[in-house]
């Protein structure tokens, strides 16, 4: 499973290293790729991650989900 998740409020390094550690954190997570100038995450996982499950891991970092794609 992989999934796009459009995050707004990075403004720096701290903040990807912050959206990265939380995204990880989540069950089956087995890679997170975060880009500050895209202000994107790839996310990829063994088992289905709900968007529920990333949007609360994201708010609770102290960020915004802007959307979510399945790709």
């Amino acid at each position: 499973m992989k999934k796009k998740i459009l995050v707004e409020g990075m403004s720096c390094g701290h903040c990807v290293n912050h959206v990265k550690e939380a995204l990880s954190e989540l069950n089956g997570v087995t890679s997170v790729d975060v880009n500050l100038a895209s202000k994107t995450a790839i996310l990829e996982a063994t088992v289905e991650v709900s968007d529920v499950d990333i949007k609360a891991a994201i708010d609770d970092a102290g960020y915004d989900v802007a959307g979510i794609e399945t790709l």
